[in-house]
């Protein structure tokens, strides 16, 4: 690679992470981030585009320079209509800016260009990315990285200043219940501020709003609405989102919502999330009510079950989701830490390689899709039979958290003692980025990283997932 084509590598690395949103009140809108690798004379690293916070696909050096001037010349119109006639005149100026830091055919780089497009207009429809763009490692390009690429903002803590529940559930198997990082003074909408702004000069692309429950926060719809240069996504109980609330949400441009449902029964439901306890407020009604709001409201609604013995029959939760309307689920195996730390209710890998079966063929028959987030929690070969992408730690490499005091930690469910790796309002990101701890964990092996490293002990069920071979990380 030239002189000159380094001086403008450099120049993009220091201009850092850029961004834009095709499309952006839909339907089919797509954020665009554009992140350089990490800065060396003589690497030849590709960057990385990741497309609605989901596909993170590597770009050789001419895409990128090519996809970052097409950004360039999109932003020119801050938010305004673009029709095709405008559309020709950016693909025009964005080949000429390109062409003069990297001499290529004019009509080599506009077919790159066309070919790029009409791959972010399949995302828009839906569909995958296509064309000849290899689906990214993370852990073979760790080295390159400078930030995860989410950053998940735990808002609203569990308990008050005084101790006192602050949380809207009392869930009976709530991860976050005991952990000292959920607990204690929250930030106030000025600090919250000044951490969403050091996640983008950090060249953080997505954050996720979460808790404790972060619809307790009256400011919740402006902290979003601050956030807008980031894919953002909000994860809740649900049961606070007013159909007022979810306009506002709307509004500031929240890209998705993820509800927690335990169950389609509300008997399992509330016992689940202990709403017959001191200090819980909501209860299987007020989250059914809450869904079909984001529903009503044209937010990008996906609901998550935890699953475990109490739940297990989450084909009648997804009968009662299909019925709603809602396409997108999650569900996973318990994390074991705060209540649930025994492991008791825990199904093991057996029972839910069975559960994952029947919910595929439910989804399939229904026009639903399913993705499971639980390393370690069924076995590999199952998921890749069924066509679910195998789910792998991905703490301190692809997402950390901010707990409610702005301490950084490993993620959102890594809240023990010692956890914290710096503080996001006094500590240089570079200082966290590279603390010892958060190396350490960045450098898990991918077969380390198919179960997760919080599990007291790692039965022989997640032995033999995690020894079922090396697996590429499909995101």
């Amino acid at each position: 690679m030239g002189i000159l084509h380094k001086a403008a590598q450099y120049r993009a690395y220091k201009e850092g992470v850029v961004h834009t949103t095709l499309n952006p009140k839909g339907p089919g809108s797509v954020r665009i981030h554009l992140i350089p690798p990490k800065w060396r004379l003589f690497s030849n690293a590709p960057y990385v585009m990741i497309l609605n916070g989901y596909y993170i696909l590597p770009l050789g050096y001419s895409w990128a320079i090519l996809l970052g001037s097409f950004i360039g010349e999109v932003n020119k119109f801050e938010g305004e209509p673009i029709d095709e006639r405008h559309m020709e005149q950016i693909m025009d100026r964005a080949v000429a800016r390109t062409r003069r830091v990297y001499y290529v055919k004019e009509e080599e780089l506009r077919a790159d260009l066309q070919e790029i497009l009409t791959m972010l207009y399949g995302v828009a429809r839906g569909e995958e990315p296509s064309g000849d763009i290899e689906p990214l490692s993370l852990r073979e390009y760790a080295r390159n990285m400078t930030a995860p690429h989410r950053m998940d903002l735990m808002i609203s803590s569990i308990l008050d200043e005084g101790g006192n529940w602050n949380c809207s559930l009392k869930c009976r198997n709530c991860y976050a219940a005991g952990q000292p990082a959920a607990g204690g003074k929250e930030l106030s909408t000025q600090e919250w501020y000044e951490i969403i702004d050091r996640c983008r000069r950090a060249g953080i692309c997505q954050l996720t709003f979460t808790g404790g429950e972060p619809t307790m926060r009256s400011d919740l719809a402006e902290l979003v609405r601050h956030a807008r240069w980031f894919v953002t996504r909000l994860n809740t109980n649900g049961t606070m989102l007013t159909g007022e609330l979810c306009e506002a949400l709307y509004e500031a441009s929240l890209d998705s919502v993820q509800i927690t449902l335990y169950s389609g029964d509300a008997g399992i439901h509330n016992r689940l999330v202990g709403a017959d306890l001191p200090g819980s407020t909501g209860n299987w009604e007020k989250t059914a009510a809450g869904l079909e709001n984001a529903l009503k409201a044209g937010l990008n609604v996906s609901v998550n079950t935890p699953l475990c013995r109490e739940n297990r029959d989450y084909i009648r939760t997804l009968a009662f989701l299909n019925r709603a309307g809602v396409r997108y689920v999650t569900c996973s195996g318990l994390i074991e830490t705060g209540k649930a730390e025994s492991g008791d209710s825990q199904l093991t890998v057996e029972e839910m390689n069975s559960l994952l079966r029947e919910a595929i063929a439910f989804c399939s028959q229904h026009g639903m899709e399913l993705s499971f987030t639980s390393p370690g929690r069924a076995d590999k070969k199952v998921l890749e039979e069924l066509g679910i992408a195998v789910p792998m730690c991905g703490a301190c490499l692809s997402n950390m958290a901010v707990a409610p005091d702005g301490s950084v930690v490993p993620c959102q469910s890594w809240l023990g003692e010692g956890a914290a790796l710096g503080n996001m309002r006094k500590d240089s990101w570079k200082k966290i980025w590279n603390h010892p701890s958060c190396k350490a964990i960045r450098e898990m092996s991918e077969e380390e990283a198919l179960y997760c490293p919080l599990r007291k002990e790692k039965t022989a069920e997640g032995k033999e997932a995690a020894e079922n071979g090396h697996h590429r990380s499909k995101v």
